[in-house]
């Protein structure tokens, strides 16, 4: 039986359509677009990624700025003020549209626990105001001023937007100082661990023999050492009396001296498999440095993993210090950070009495989330192979 298919030339098959002007551009902008003009790119199609990201640029802002955010200084008590509620901001008063407010609060005691009660006082309206004048303070720790951002004209009467603590102290300007602490923290002690990382580990896996085998050792050598004991030692011995400030510096470096073993082991893993590969041999026969093949070569190829390491990093590092401050292992008062807030958490009558006191805990959710959605994101974004 013959076959009914027969051959046609190329000129006889119907033309391809032609692309319109906007996608030959689009397509003409994506072959020229630089490397991270494309990581950008991709970036943004991962709505949770962007959300977070701006969640944690808001919240950077936020801490940079928590003097003038703040209305009040985190170290302020008011002895007639301890554990009082959140304060409720309004704008509906008596079916009535007003602009935003807070009512006035009476105190008042039980007779049989003698527990105090903060109610509401509803014939006391006070206008929240912006741009006010408070307590003083430097801004940025450099510009002294009195200006915050918002506020009450009644001295007596106080915004807790979060509730205050055992000692009246305003819970919401504590938090905002604490991220002051608790994001650099892990910040720079990423930045201190992936220095340590990238550099120990392309050496141990670039040159082999003795050096891997010595830096492979000493690697082993610190994830032997049990995290906890190391922590109570450190603590037991440091004195007191110590500068709050070098004691933070002291524990960021710890961390990090601590964080990276894992990330010079996989880069170690990754190097010793790339300096074998064509274009490293290539690289190497042209006559390029040792330096720049591993900072122009095989660093690149590495890009993906490193940027979703780095921003996966933080996290760990700020769950690390806050448990360590709330064990009392790391930070101590004065210093403000959300592992030293949480102390005040420790105690299930005080949790009982002002649930607000996990406030510090949300936050650290909050930021760990975000944080892994922003790994996340860019992990795909910047993978070689993805469209």
């Amino acid at each position: 039986m013959a076959d009914t298919h027969t051959f046609q030339p190329a000129s006889s098959l119907p033309a391809r359509p032609p692309l319109a002007p906007k996608d030959e551009v689009f397509q003409e902008t994506l072959y020229t677009a630089k490397p991270w003009t494309l990581i950008w790119w991709r970036f943004r199609k991962h709505k949770l990624a962007v959300a977070s990201l701006i969640f944690m640029v808001i919240l950077t802002l936020l801490a940079i700025f928590a003097d003038f955010v703040s209305p009040y200084r985190p170290t302020t008590f008011d002895r007639a003020n301890t554990f009082a509620p959140p304060t409720v901001v309004r704008i509906m008063h008596e079916g009535q549209l007003q602009r935003p407010f807070i009512y006035g609060t009476k105190r008042t005691r039980d007779p049989e626990t003698a527990r105090v009660i903060y109610e509401e006082d509803r014939t006391k309206i006070l206008p929240i105001q912006f741009f006010v004048k408070g307590e003083n303070y430097d801004l940025l720790g450099v510009v002294p001023t009195s200006m915050h951002l918002f506020g009450v004209d009644d001295r007596r009467q106080k915004i807790n937007l979060l509730g205050t603590d055992s000692l009246g102290r305003d819970l919401f300007s504590r938090l905002l100082h604490g991220a002051r602490v608790t994001l650099s923290a892990g910040l720079v002690g990423v930045i201190f661990a992936f220095v340590l990382g990238l550099a120990l580990g392309s050496i141990s896996g670039y040159y082999g023999g003795w050096i891997d085998g010595a830096i492979q050792r000493l690697m082993e050598f610190i994830r032997s050492i049990p995290t906890i004991p190391l922590w109570m030692g450190l603590a037991a011995a440091l004195p007191i009396a110590w500068d709050p400030l070098f004691v933070y510096v002291l524990i960021t470096i710890i961390l990090s001296l601590i964080g990276w073993t894992s990330l010079a082991r996989v880069v170690r893993g990754r190097f010793y498999s790339l300096r074998t590969e064509d274009y490293v041999l290539a690289a190497r026969l042209s006559g390029a440095s040792e330096y720049r093949i591993v900072t122009k070569h095989m660093l690149p190829a590495m890009t993906s993993y490193i940027i979703a390491a780095m921003t996966l990093a933080v996290p760990e590092m700020i769950l690390g210090e806050t448990a360590l401050s709330f064990l009392g292992l790391g930070l101590r008062p004065p210093v403000v950070s959300w592992g030293v807030l949480l102390q005040d958490a420790q105690n299930l009558r005080s949790i009982s009495l002002a649930p607000w006191l996990l406030a510090p805990g949300v936050a650290v959710v909050l930021v760990v989330l975000a944080l892994n959605f922003i790994g996340d994101g860019l992990r795909d974004a910047a993978d070689p192979y993805g469209q």
